[in-house]
């Protein structure tokens, strides 16, 4: 399709597609339930959610004291309680979203709304809309407590549109280049950005707001998720070639590259347990344990389903919570559309929820 928004949300849907067929697994058969029992790192499957719904799905953000999951729907992000089950509520008119950034102190929460080119506001006890901020092609988006700062990261055109989180307004852009994925935020001045088209991770200072320093990750090729373990200065980058860069958040140097499963999309620390996760649309949730801050092992890859490529983490609880579907038959193409999504089988859509 012409439309570079139009386009991008496609990628992103044939790459969901892409990613259930990594295993022999046909279109409207039913996925295979992992198994319940804990292997090395403890984590396993405890809860099944089931959720529906025909739209796919990206990132996740989880609220630990609400006990509320955010997930982004398209044109809507959906909100379950975890542990009741069910949806109780919904973010509207959210045009092609792909992440949810909470600011709890401020009472609010963000969404970044690719195809609309805009960033929704919204309240997060009522979860009424109480704003939009432009963007341009936001994909990711962080909340930086030490700026009171949203960064949306503006994934196809190289950009961050930056928010001042109590005001609503746009307060800054940023020029990085390339195209970009995750970001995080280190709660002290600095925001991290994936770079997946050069293999880079850069380093903006989020009170300037300049870029302070572009980091080659090689071996890594086409990072695409993003975390970090604030204490130790270390960042964990989920690589499209398998593996997980652990940097230095300070020198940019790469520590470690343990092994993880193919199809990264989301990354997760735990400062609890020393566990960096990669959660991986072939089917499998990367366990990285931090023995030392330059000591890092894969402990194990824990069996999930297909597509489960985006989590989110209860560090209260250790919990981690994935989302899938199930892809069902491609529309055939019609004049006026000639390249359809793939669509979901009705009622596939589920939360996994895995723990210790």
């Amino acid at each position: 399709m012409s439309s570079p928004r139009i386009s991008s949300a496609l990628v992103v849907c044939l790459a969901i597609a892409a990613a259930f067929a990594v295993h022999p697994v046909l279109a409207g058969k039913s996925l295979a339930a992992p198994p319940r029992e804990a292997g090395p790192s403890g984590y396993h499957l405890v809860n099944t959610i089931k959720v529906g719904g025909d739209t796919f799905w990206d990132y996740l953000n989880f609220d630990s004291a609400t006990r509320r999951l955010f997930i982004s729907r398209w044109t809507k992000v959906m909100i379950v309680d975890v542990d009741s089950g069910k949806v109780i509520g919904e973010i509207p008119d959210t045009l092609g979203v792909h992440g949810i950034a909470l600011a709890p102190e401020l009472g609010k929460g963000f969404t970044s709304n690719g195809q609309a080119a805009t960033v929704s506001i919204f309240d997060l006890k009522t979860l009424q809309v109480t704003g939009h901020a432009q963007a341009m092609t936001p994909d990711s988006i962080i909340y930086d407590p030490a700026t009171r700062r949203v960064f949306a990261i503006n994934g196809r055109s190289g950009t961050a549109t930056v928010v001042d989180a109590v005001t609503g307004l746009v307060v800054g852009t940023i020029e990085i280049g390339g195209k970009l994925e995750s970001a995080v935020a280190d709660g002290a001045g600095h925001v991290y950005v994936d770079v997946e088209s050069k293999g880079e991770e850069v380093e903006i200072d989020s009170k300037d707001l300049t870029v302070m320093a572009h980091w080659n990750l090689d071996p890594c090729k086409e990072p695409s998720a993003l975390a970090i373990d604030s204490r130790h200065r270390r960042l964990f980058a989920g690589c499209g070639n398998k593996m997980m860069a652990v940097i230095d958040a300070d020198s940019g140097k790469v520590i470690a590259t343990p092994p993880i499963g193919a199809g990264v999309d989301a990354a997760a620390f735990d400062p609890g347990t020393g566990y960096a996760f990669a959660s991986c649309g072939s089917g499998v949730l990367s366990v990285v344990r931090e023995d030392s801050p330059d000591k890092f092992t894969n402990v194990e890859d824990v069996a999930t389903q297909q597509g489960a490529r985006t989590m989110a983490l209860d560090p209260k609880t250790h919990e981690v919570f994935l989302v899938t579907g199930q892809v069902g038959p491609r529309p055939a193409p019609t004049p006026d559309n000639p390249h359809p999504f793939p669509t979901l089988v009705p009622d596939s859509f589920v939360v996994l929820v895995f723990a210790r």
